[in-house]
């Protein structure tokens, strides 16, 4: 597998909280993958605890994983390629983010992905990683929708969102660096988990709640993250 060297990290945007004062963070396009059998190469995740309800510091309700194309649900999958175990691999075309594992496999998820999502590709990593984020809106975007102002309140980190059920970032964000600056990139929860496997309006890389609790729980900070660019391949 090729790692590109083009890269433009921009803000990761997860809108459902506030989805009406920004206009929304609705799918602007269907691109879904083909359904695939599930063959006994891959293990699915996607019943019964997998998407259940989560007691977590906020409740997260269970997700109607019939709603979801079972290409996008949490599942083991194949791996050939050169990355090493423990490396994210995000592949923004096709919509999935890899985990690699030992033995010749990856834990794959489906994600949603902004429209800024097709803009960059490159290496990063995990500098930190929190648990119910809160968000800031950047100022740009403030001075661009004056109307989210109502939704903001004052927090420790200047105006934003409080993390909680409301958060835009949802259960879990993970933050990517690069050469020691924040790149302003995000792997991050949904409250939207129906939008998986689609383009939204805003964003960069979502997952299903529990997705995103699965893949927090299983890398330490440091991680490194390849994110493809147009034409590259798992």
């Amino acid at each position: 597998m090729r790692t590109p060297d083009r890269r433009t990290f921009l803000t990761g945007l997860s809108l459902a909280g506030i989805a009406v004062a920004l206009g929304g963070c609705n799918r602007t396009t269907s691109a879904r993958a083909p359904v695939e059998p599930i063959s006994p190469a891959m293990s699915y995740a996607g019943s019964g605890g997998g998407y259940g309800p989560v007691q977590d510091r906020y409740p997260i309700a269970g997700v109607d994983t019939s709603q979801i194309n079972p290409a996008y649900l949490r599942r083991q999958v194949p791996y050939s390629g050169k990355e090493p175990p423990g490396t994210i691999i995000v592949d923004p075309q096709a919509k999935f983010l890899y985990l690699v594992q030992p033995g010749g496999t990856a834990m794959r998820y489906g994600v949603g992905v902004g429209k800024q999502g097709f803009s960059w590709s490159g290496v990063a990593t995990i500098n930190s990683k929190q648990e119910w984020p809160d968000w800031y809106p950047p100022k740009e975007m403030i001075e661009r929708r004056p109307d989210i102002k109502p939704q903001l309140s004052k927090l420790q980190s200047g105006d934003g969102v409080a993390g909680g059920l409301s958060n835009p970032l949802g259960a879990r964000a993970m933050y990517l660096w690069q050469n020691g600056k924040d790149t302003l990139y995000r792997i991050h929860g949904t409250l939207e988990p129906y939008s998986i496997g689609t383009n939204v309006s805003s964003g960069c890389i979502r997952m299903i709640n529990q997705d995103a609790i699965d893949l927090y729980n299983r890398i330490p900070v440091g991680t490194r993250v390849v994110v493809l660019g147009a034409g590259a391949s798992v």
